[in-house]
């Protein structure tokens, strides 16, 4: 299964940045393009305080730092350029992540979607919308936000899709400053079944499709769990996607790019179970050729020859 999308970290707040400017993102998204990739997902427009455009409702209300390049400009300037779609992030105060409270994300990205659509919504490239709050579980709270949000950028955008990536409450979801790699509990596929259901079904017609990540489960639990995710985002009427992390969850040191023979194994899967789409999280950090990270150069290269294979 080829990889046609990636997310694109610029917050950089678990992995190092890589301190680009134009140049350095325009030859990334020609090696992005000479793959196959056509479309790139703003993973979040900000984070607490550091963002990526100069918004002046995060900056007044946020006290965020204005950044010294507007990143969603040049994303979609690049875009438009190389006939590719983008999808805009929502902005992630880091108050749910303390709280457990998702109203404080609903409230902050209201006011985000209406600013954003307005200063950024003329460009041809500008094709959906990525609700960015990350749940494994039937989180408090979480099927109303992403209801709320979802219907809201539809409104303003006249119908644009949305996208949201949870993860699945597998063995290895540690979190990511964790010392350990897995932990002794872990969702059974029935309870995933059941909880994503009841989220599925409150979220039908505000959320498009559904990518899960698919680094938290055993391999030899992949097919189990990507039949049952695609079963479920059928019935609701979803599109299934997989976001195939092509960082490895199994090394002491987080993150590093994964070994081709995993991701591998991750697309194959995502082909038999019939999924719709494939991206990546994410290409410029653990696949690019001019990443900081020398071996994922040569994953871009084993890639390449895994695609020739179709």
């Amino acid at each position: 299964m080829k990889i046609t999308g990636t997310f694109i970290d610029e917050i950089s707040h678990d992995i190092p940045h890589q301190n680009w400017g134009r140049e350095e993102w325009r030859r990334d998204f020609e090696h992005m393009r000479a793959i196959g990739i056509d479309t790139v997902i703003l993973i979040r427009s900000g984070y607490r305080k550091f963002i990526t455009y100069p918004s002046r409702y995060l900056v007044q209300e946020f006290g965020c730092y204005e950044p010294p390049v507007d990143l969603v400009k040049m994303f979609l300037e690049l875009a438009d350029e190389l006939d590719m779609q983008f999808y805009f992030g929502l902005y992630d105060s880091g108050k749910y992540w303390d709280t457990g409270d998702m109203q404080y994300e609903t409230d902050s990205n209201r006011f985000v979607i209406e600013e954003v659509w307005k200063t950024y919504g003329h460009h041809k490239s500008f094709k959906g919308w990525y609700l960015s709050m990350e749940i494994s579980r039937k989180t408090k709270g979480a099927a109303n936000a992403f209801r709320t949000l979802g219907l809201q950028c539809k409104a303003v955008s006249n119908g644009l899709p949305t996208l949201i990536s949870p993860w699945i409450d597998g063995k290895k979801a540690v979190m990511a400053a964790a010392g350990q790699l897995t932990k002794a509990d872990s969702v059974s596929l029935e309870e995933h079944e059941k909880e994503w259901s009841e989220i599925f079904d409150g979220i039908r017609g505000a959320v498009d499709a559904v990518a899960f990540q698919d680094g938290h489960i055993d391999y030899s639990e992949l097919e189990d769990f990507f039949r049952v995710n695609k079963m479920m985002a059928d019935r609701y009427g979803l599109q299934c996607w997989t976001n195939a992390e092509s960082f490895d969850r199994d090394m002491p040191i987080k993150f590093l790019p994964i070994k081709f023979e995993k991701l591998r194994l991750k697309l194959e899967a995502a082909r038999r179970a019939g999924y719709d789409k494939a991206i990546t999280f994410e290409f410029s950090h653990f696949m690019s050729p001019q990443s900081a990270y020398l071996q994922a150069g040569h994953l871009y290269n084993r890639y390449k020859e895994y695609m020739h294979t179709f």
